[in-house]
């Protein structure tokens, strides 16, 4: 169903219709009404089908060209007394993953403590990264919320300045947003800062404990912020994730390694998972059985993963 080019980027398999609506080649799901320019010949009298290949850069008006797996990369740190950042090691992680099948890293996420971090520590952790994907070519999403807003704003403008490819933000963490205008209205702030540099929002319900309607919170934003781009949804509430990812012009990532087969097998088709920084063959083979119709693979290749994190967690 896909393949990549020397940097990286996804192609896509969709079938074009008469009326110029792209179709997912995979098992007779919608993907998104996406007008095309169509490359291939048609023959509309006729109302046959072709299947073409084009960018995910170029579907419909999408801000954000990535999706597919990404790992939430963890910061290494020397172990010393003052807890230094190990910045030397991030070019052979980076090098890691991407040998291993990973076009995408989250930097200062969950995974990576970014919240634990200091503005200057997470700005350095930034830099490395953005100096390491020049040679893996790399797509880098930066996580830069879980601080005070100026510092949020900081961090979002030196991000831009680095050149990364898209920004994820968590929403107020003290004075958290009880209703979608709200959160949107935070973001706006935080968009603000770079103003051309997609920009996601991190929905992680257990954590944050913001739990408004993420359906009509993406709709909402992409009407107010020219920048918003999508989410990452780490719930694992599937029927209302099977909503968000119907909403136009937006990218979401399932965050919960858990039930990757389940949300796959429902339309998502990008995630940003733990555990591809330690297993990633797992979450690779679930998405290509899903996208095969092998659901019986995808079923095992989940039983596998999900007892994997069990004996990753089971002690704390």
């Amino acid at each position: 169903m896909s393949s990549e080019d020397k940097l990286g980027v996804r192609y896509i398999k969709y079938v074009v219709d008469g009326n110029n609506k792209a179709y997912s080649s995979g098992p007779g799901r919608v993907i998104r009404y996406v007008c095309i320019q169509v490359t291939t010949e048609i023959d509309l009298a006729e109302k046959r089908c072709n299947v073409i290949n084009f960018r995910a850069l170029f579907m419909s008006n999408h801000k954000y060209n990535y999706s597919g797996m990404m790992a939430p990369v963890l910061t290494p740190f020397i172990n010393n007394s003052a807890q230094d950042l190990n910045l030397s090691i991030i070019p052979k992680y980076a090098k890691f993953l991407k040998d291993t099948g990973i076009r995408g890293v989250l930097v200062n996420g969950t995974s990576g403590e970014g919240m634990s971090l200091t503005v200057s520590e997470r700005k350095a952790v930034t830099a490395a990264w953005a100096e390491a994907v020049k040679s893996t070519k790399q797509n880098l999403m930066v996580q830069i919320g879980g601080a005070c807003l100026k510092d949020v704003q900081e961090m979002a403008a030196h991000a831009e300045k680095l050149g990364v490819d898209g920004l994820l933000c968590l929403p107020e963490l003290f004075n958290s947003p009880s209703t979608v205008d709200e959160l949107v209205n935070y973001l706006s702030y935080v968009a603000e800062a770079a103003p051309k540099t997609p920009l996601l929002y991190y929905h992680n319900p257990p954590y944050t404990g913001v739990r408004v309607s993420i359906p009509k919170f993406l709709t909402a934003a992409s009407k107010k912020i020219p920048t918003f781009s999508g989410a990452k949804y780490t719930d694992t509430n599937l029927e209302e994730g099977s909503h968000c990812i119907l909403v136009e012009d937006t990218t979401v990532f399932l965050g919960c390694d858990h039930v990757l087969a389940g949300a796959f097998t429902l339309g998502f088709d990008s995630a940003i998972a733990t555990t591809l920084n330690m297993f990633p063959s797992f979450s690779l083979n679930i998405l290509e059985a899903v996208e095969k119709g092998d659901t019986v693979k995808a079923k095992a290749e989940q039983r596998k993963l999900t007892a994997a994190i069990f004996a990753v967690t089971r002690n704390g």
